[in-house]
């Protein structure tokens, strides 16, 4: 028999083509030559990739045999996901290869920034010597405030510890343990903004997260203060950033991300890199030569798993591997019912069961807890999550995470239902199932209120006192603003006790107007659930 053919479309390194091994028909196309690549896309098994090669519709369907999407980076910004999914074809990548590059980098920042080291190096290369113009600060007995403690903060934080400095962080999602594990004193945002004089952004780019750095942050710092980030283009609003950064509120900023990229002529990115107080690199978070090394040979073991028929840790669409096709339909359930805990929950988690009620109880549904995870992180952690590093992102967060399965399931055939403690100590549980031939995705509960309503893009849940007149009041709030509720269940316990409804909307809501719908019904509980889909 022949060997299946794995298509290297860019550079990789030769330790990356000893990972895979003598068992593959190992090419090389040019990725960015489009006809040639999709030409020897046409009997490929497996293609790998870094950014450059656009793996798109079209290129994924220039093969009947494509199996395995390899990228050797973290970002998959150059991979149609879903073409992928819908294809069969498996999309990799390698999540943790960067993150002590990008806590390096994040540490070069904040030296240059301190001791003004790019712009003195660019006077004295200029033939001047002008030592007093710039003298910096130190670093000692300094307060430099994280913002997402992951495993990039994580990093960061045992690095600058060395400098003998003050380390505080904002992570809703984090535990004191965790925290007090780490040396870490745990504060608001407010308080972190107020007390530092570094600040550096370590959390995904999600509506919620977009532009959380703005005008009214920058007027809470320090005039003496820095701000710095490496995550993600988008997390600082960069004009607010241009124009406290000219009016003196804060002292400087260090970028190596940007909304766009590259900066385009005549935007705001541009315009912050004529100023003399800023710091930036064209996104170099992961370009050093370990972690390319690390990308290119953790992707060749996922191809080698994947072309093996083995389960795939670093499969961000499909698990792979041996899993039950009675099982595989819950995989992507599950994943955005930890999605919906995740928002849901008011503080942060500390134990969670995953229990597998019904006709599942039959099959290998280990699969199904590393689900769960990888949704609960998917929109919280500013790492990419897979099913290998989330149980690891719930080690490190000190929750404790179980498999439950039993046959009892009255009302449906099964029913997944995730169940947690929290660290306020309260309890928080999501149910859903599958119905019907299409195998709808619906979520069936939410801690003791029953619903059933297929899981759409956008949710609103609200927590209120039974009363007439509410579902009038949000409605005619949400109609005025143009947002259209295209489905509702309303459960509740008694009459006149607390009800509970969950909206499916057509588009996020503005923050503003769920304050203010909020305050108009009294709701005990209000979260807004935005289904981020692979």
């Amino acid at each position: 028999m022949s060997k299946p053919v794995v298509l290297l479309a860019e550079q990789l390194s030769p330790a990356t083509i000893d990972a895979l091994g003598p068992d593959f028909d190992v090419r090389h196309v040019d990725g960015t030559d489009r006809p040639a690549l999709l030409a020897s896309l046409a009997d490929a098994d497996a293609v790998l990739i870094r950014s450059a090669t656009q793996m798109d519709a079209e290129a994924i369907a220039a093969s009947s045999r494509l199996k395995v999407i390899a990228r050797a980076g973290v970002g998959l910004d150059n991979v149609d996901i879903k073409a992928a999914t819908t294809a069969g074809v498996m999309v990799v990548n390698a999540p943790t290869s960067n993150i002590i590059s990008a806590a390096e980098l994040t540490i070069g920042h904040i030296l240059s920034l301190a001791r003004r080291i790019p712009a003195a190096h660019a006077s004295l290369a200029g033939g001047a010597w002008k030592r007093s113009s710039y003298t910096g600060t130190e670093l000692y007995e300094k307060t430099v405030g994280i913002i997402g403690l992951g495993r990039i903060g994580a990093l960061i934080t045992a690095r600058l510890q060395a400098f003998d400095m003050k380390v505080i962080a904002y992570d809703p999602y984090v535990t004191s343990a965790r925290a007090q594990q780490l040396g870490v004193q745990l504060v608001t945002l407010d308080e972190l903004l107020e007390q530092s004089d570094f600040v550096t952004i370590h959390m995904p780019r999600t509506p919620e997260t977009t532009g959380m750095i703005g005008a009214e942050q920058f007027r809470a710092m320090k005039s003496s203060a820095y701000v710095v980030n490496v995550a993600r283009g988008g997390l600082i609003d960069e004009a607010a950033l241009h124009d406290a950064l000219k009016a003196g509120e804060i002292a400087g900023a260090g970028l190596d991300v940007f909304t766009s990229e590259p900066p385009a002529e005549g935007g705001t990115a541009r315009a912050l890199l004529d100023l003399p107080n800023v710091v930036v690199t064209p996104h170099l978070g992961a370009s050093t030569d370990e972690a390319q090394e690390k990308a290119g040979i953790s992707v060749a073991r996922s191809v080698r798993l994947a072309l093996g028929g083995e389960l795939v840790p670093d499969a961000v669409n499909v698990a792979g591997g041996a899993i039950d096709p009675y099982v595989r339909p819950g995989i992507p359930l599950v994943e955005k019912l930890g999605q919906i805990f995740s928002a849901l929950a008011q503080s942060p988690l500390t134990s969670l069961d995953v229990e597998v009620h019904g006709e599942l109880q039959d099959y290998d549904v280990s699969v199904l807890k590393l689900a769960a995870l990888k949704g609960v992180f998917t929109n919280i952690v500013s790492e990419t999550v897979s099913y290998v590093n989330a149980p690891l992102l719930a080690e490190q967060r000190g929750i404790d995470v179980r498999l439950l399965v039993d046959g009892d399931s009255p009302e449906y055939r099964n029913v997944i239902t995730l169940r947690g403690a929290l660290s306020d100590g309260s309890q928080l549980a999501v149910s859903g199932t599958l119905t019907g031939p299409k195998q709808i995705e619906k979520l069936v509960g939410i801690n003791d209120y029953a619903v059933e309503l297929p899981i759409e893009q956008h949710h609103i849940v609200m927590l209120y006192t039974d009363r007439p007149g509410i579902v009038a009041v949000y409605g005619q709030r949400f109609g005025e603003a143009g947002i259209n509720i295209a489905g509702m269940q309303i459960a509740r316990e008694t009459a006149g006790g607390q009800a509970m409804s969950v909206l499916t909307v057509d588009s996020p809501v503005d923050d503003a107007l769920l304050d203010e719908v909020r305050v108009a019904i009294d709701a005990d509980v209000f979260a807004q659930i935005a289904i981020t889909e692979d």
